[in-house]
């Protein structure tokens, strides 16, 4: 039997976004953690965000226990806004007052060009901090739009601190 190719044509979808988030267990604690954020994930999916095209879950490792997700989303803009808002933006202040036991990170991926990535609370290095130089996450490099320096935006303020 020959194998079947097929390709697609994104060619509708020139500003497409694909981005990769993990959680990974780094205390007996963080299993309570990543068992908890599951519905909470699976509701906002759900609820279909503007812009957001396909969401997928992934499974990186049983132990330690390492999940993550596959998103394609139409443009940076709608993204961002949702990553902005809640519940996205209640997760994130939670786990920056209390990583819960946990590690977490995306890799973003751009149509039109670029990557940006941000890592949290990691104990093992994992994607871009395996090999690339390691900057801290501040100032203009704390937000995915500052780190991408070529979609600054001067009406969309850029977060440059904890927030």
């Amino acid at each position: 039997m020959t194998m079947a190719r097929r390709t697609v044509d994104l060619t509708k979808f020139p500003d497409l976004i694909v981005i990769y988030l993990g959680m990974r267990v780094n205390r007996i604690s963080g299993i309570k953690t990543v068992i908890g954020i599951g519905p909470k994930i699976s509701r906002s999916v759900a609820a279909r965000p503007e812009g957001l095209l396909l969401h997928e879950p992934l499974l990186f490792s049983l132990f330690p226990l390492h999940i993550g997700m596959r998103q394609y989303w139409k443009d940076f803009e709608s993204l961002e806004d949702w990553a902005h808002s809640d519940p996205h933006r209640a997760w994130w202040n939670q786990f920056l007052r209390d990583t819960g036991g946990t590690g977490i990170w995306h890799e973003t991926y751009f149509m039109r060009g670029g990557m940006e990535a941000l890592y949290g609370n990691m104990v093992e290095e994992t994607g871009f901090l395996r090999f690339a130089p390691v900057a801290a996450a501040k100032g203009p490099m704390f937000s995915a739009r500052g780190r991408l320096g070529h979609l600054r935006d001067p009406a969309k303020p850029e977060l440059t601190s904890g927030e």
